[in-house]
């Protein structure tokens, strides 16, 4: 083999490592960040104990947020008067839901399988972000299709739950 053919090669190997190392980096970095958003609302939804847990009733509604009053289920809890959800299209005035009261404050998450499945919606999406990034990337086909699969299943999952 000739000086210039394997240098060729090692450029090849040094490229083909550079493109796999990146595009790995790339789709961690993807899911994450999707971890990382859901987190913050699915802690509270999960890991109810110790937790003040009701419903809510939805009585106003405004751009951003809806409030109405809180009725405590969990042992300990206290009733409020007023409490504030995410505003979102599984929202609606005049309905009640199963909510956990966020500690040291008047914010609630809804629980039970929907407020679940919508608290790892960021987590699909990055799901399907990623399947791009690994299926282009990475050249992992098969990878790609399963982890599109499930985010898409996931969102299906939280469309027909809410």
């Amino acid at each position: 083999m000739s000086p210039t053919a394997s240098s060729r090669q090692s450029a090849s190997t040094a490229l083909r490592f550079g493109r796999l190392a990146a595009m790995g980096t790339v789709a961690a970095l993807i899911l994450v960040a999707g971890v990382w958003g859901s987190w913050g609302t699915a802690q509270h939804v999960m890991l109810t104990k110790g937790r003040e847990q009701g419903t809510m009733a939805v009585t106003t509604c405004g751009e951003d947020t809806c409030a109405g009053p809180y009725t405590p289920t969990s042992a300990g809890s206290r009733a409020r008067a007023r409490v504030v959800i995410e505003r979102s299209v599984a929202v609606h005035k005049g309905q009640t839901y199963t909510v956990a009261v966020k500690p040291g404050s008047s914010h609630v998450v809804r629980t039970g399988p929907a407020g679940l499945l919508y608290a790892w919606v960021p987590l699909a999406g990055a799901l399907l972000l990623a399947s791009v990034v690994v299926a282009g990337g990475l050249r992992l086909t098969r990878a790609a299709w399963l982890m599109a699969g499930v985010g898409v299943a996931f969102l299906t999952a939280t469309f027909l739950a809410l």
